[in-house]
């Protein structure tokens, strides 16, 4: 929290639900400024590229739901303060497990999001920085905003972390699922190949089969194989196949 209000990120997937609660927000003389995101992966990605003070969000929600992502925003160097919206009162209690400030019940009221603000303001840590003469929030390393984040879970604890995109080796895809490998570890992700591929692949990432998708910058090794096909090596000692149809992409994209 600077000297002039709060950094609040509302999360919702229900656009009517999400205006709602943005609009309450922004008409609180203590909010400096609102940011809104439709999804989990959305917030996620706000939240890695700058700190908020606060983050409101939905407790159910498609893919990432607010349990799962306030997990993930507990894990950041700077945790934002956490005030769940919800329908059902079925989640108050996980939602205080994860140290919720607030639980608020939809349809949220003024009063209500004033009175998690008024929580918010009081529990912050950038909110006793600004109230200590010369102290300042520390800022957001660039390289952060540079290196997308996405959502894992481990494949042995099925815990949930984050990993950087410059860390991924390549991805598999199965069914709904993501098997993504990368420099810690193989881990899951829910979601598909297509949407990684438009997500990454202006950062090097390359369709080299109907399954796979590649980090280009992290493969060390290109076979060529008598059928015409051809086989990528990585540094982890992973193979991915490289079909066919695949193979001039492949060379095009090595050359330039």
């Amino acid at each position: 929290m600077s000297g002039n209000g709060l950094s609040v990120l509302a999360v919702d997937d229900e656009p009517p639900q999400l205006e709602d609660l943005a609009r309450i927000l922004r008409a609180d003389a203590r909010v400096r400024e609102v940011e809104t995101a439709a999804s989990g992966q959305e917030a996620i990605l706000k939240a890695s590229r700058r700190t908020y003070d606060a983050i409101f969000l939905d407790v159910r929600m498609p893919e990432l739901d607010g349990l799962e992502l306030a997990r993930v925003l507990k894990a950041f160097a700077h945790a934002p303060a956490l005030v769940f919206v919800s329908a059902f009162d079925t989640s108050a209690v996980a939602t205080f497990e994860l140290r919720a400030l607030d639980f608020l019940m939809k349809p949220v009221t003024p009063q209500r999001v004033a009175e998690a603000l008024e929580r918010v303001s009081a529990s912050s840590p950038a909110a006793e920085d600004a109230r200590t003469p010369g102290s300042a929030a520390a800022p957001v390393p660039e390289s952060v905003s540079d290196d997308e984040v996405i959502a894992v879970n481990n494949v042995r604890t099925r815990a949930m972390r984050l990993l950087t995109r410059s860390s991924i080796l390549y991805v598999v895809a199965y069914g709904d699922y993501l098997r993504v490998f990368a420099d810690s570890g193989r881990y899951l992700a829910r979601g598909t190949l297509a949407d990684i591929e438009r997500r990454f692949e202006a950062h090097g990432f390359l369709r080299v089969h109907r399954q796979y998708l590649v980090n280009l910058r992290r493969v060390s090794e290109v076979r060529p194989l008598l059928n015409g096909t051809a086989l990528l090596v990585f540094e982890n000692g992973g193979q991915v196949p490289v079909a066919r149809r695949h193979v001039p992409t492949l060379r095009r994209r090595l050359r330039s």
